[in-house]
């Protein structure tokens, strides 16, 4: 069957990220929604099952292209204003095979589990380095001080990004991923970062180092190679996509520990439960609300709905995750829980390339933190916590708390 009711989604939807996938799964596994701010129509699955067969189905598509042609049927030009453009889509998030495929392969030379496991001695040195400048302070922004810089400081360092460059690009990536700002901000942005990498692809190309970006620079499979546009492209994925999802899953999970004292006491009383903590985080508040853009290719039936062709596909992680047929009281955090196979990462051919990374970064960070913090509370009511306005990063503005 098909469905004709449309859901009209509130502006400040993102603010209750999990109210709004529980409004909607209380309808179905799969809804016809309006999203803000452009009133672009779309199909949101919250149902696990349902998620999980769509992040690997390849009759739903990703290839930027296909996109913006859904899009121009979609909505009116003065709403196709804001994106943009194609200077920085040609990555692999955004392709279909066989260009997945390459691209994958190509970036995947430079960024092994090898590579990701030579990083733990300076994750820790960049997290002890961080918290020694929050000792002795009553109060911080804890988003600002420590679940930002160190993510950002991490993957810049990997890909060769000066330090004095870094909070400018910080600024651009958050613009990039907020739906608060106008179209022409949102251009300058892109224009600024595009000019940026640009800039740096040449001097790795002149002067490589020992950094991912020299490696992209110079990958090769088979005589193949980055294209210049992809390059640009896929610097850019890593960059963002490198800082944006830990940055969230750090605060977030050390929220929900604020939140829950029983279960913040446990993971200090037994730290070793630590690395299956940071699955629940992934699982109970993950960073990505809305993963990227899909479109039908043709016809898709799901959970008894038919999705017709040329329909945009919007897969709610956070929803997914908390699907109550696929784990037993999802809206309890539980960090003994077995939360395995969550979809905070994706699945299919487009699961994040930075997973262990994330993963990473966020035992270090928020083992050391309450390790070095025994008093760490929350400094504001939970009703007073802003979230960014984005349908795709699930993460706050601000975390108060007292040291």
């Amino acid at each position: 069957m098909t469905t004709g009711e449309i859901v009209e989604v509130a502006e400040d939807f993102a603010q209750d990220a999990h109210l709004f996938a529980e409004m909607l799964r209380g309808g179905g596994p799969v809804r016809r929604v309006r999203l803000p701010p452009r009133g672009l129509p779309a199909y949101v699955v919250t149902g696990f099952a349902e998620a999980r067969a769509l992040l690997s189905d390849p009759r739903l598509r990703k290839n930027s292209q296909g996109i913006r042609e859904v899009f121009e049927a979609k909505l009116p030009p003065e709403a196709l204003q804001n994106g943009l453009g194609q200077d920085l889509s040609w990555h692999m998030l955004n392709s279909d095979p066989p260009d997945h495929t390459r691209l994958r392969k190509l970036v995947n030379k430079a960024f092994t589990a090898r590579t990701v496991a030579r990083l733990r001695p300076r994750v820790e040195e960049i997290t002890a380095e961080l918290l020694d400048a929050l000792a002795g302070q009553e109060r911080t922004d804890l988003v600002a001080s420590f679940a930002a810089p160190l993510p950002i400081t991490v993957i810049c360092e990997l890909l060769g990004v000066r330090e004095e460059d870094r909070a400018e690009f910080s600024g651009w990536s958050k613009t990039l991923l907020s739906a608060a700002v106008q179209p022409e901000q949102i251009q300058a942005a892109a224009a600024s970062m595009f000019a940026y990498l640009t800039g740096l692809i040449a001097q790795k190309r002149a002067e490589p180092a020992e950094d991912l970006l020299s490696d992209l620079v110079h990958a090769s499979d088979d005589g193949d190679s980055l294209s210049e546009p992809e390059l640009v492209s896929m610097a850019f994925l890593l960059l963002v996509a490198g800082h944006e999802t830990t940055v969230n899953l750090i605060a977030n999970g050390v929220l929900a520990l604020l939140r829950e004292p029983e279960q913040l006491a446990r993971l200090r009383a037994e730290p070793e439960l630590l690395p299956g903590a940071v699955e629940e985080f992934l699982r109970f508040d993950g960073p990505i609300h809305l993963a990227t853009l899909r479109f039908t290719a043709e016809p898709v039936e799901v959970a008894g709905v038919t999705i017709p062709a040329g329909e945009f596909v919007l897969v709610s992680l956070l929803g997914a995750n908390r699907d109550a047929e696929r784990y037993p009281e999802p809206d309890k955090l539980d960090i003994t829980r077995a939360a395995g196979g969550h979809l905070a990462f994706g699945h299919g051919i487009h699961y994040c390339v930075g997973a262990p990374l994330a993963r990473l970064e966020a035992e270090i960070a928020i083992g050391g933190l309450l390790e070095r913090f025994p008093d760490l509370a929350l400094d504001a009511k939970p009703d007073e916590l802003v979230y960014r306005t984005s349908s795709l990063v699930h993460g706050l503005e601000v975390l108060p708390v007292r040291l």
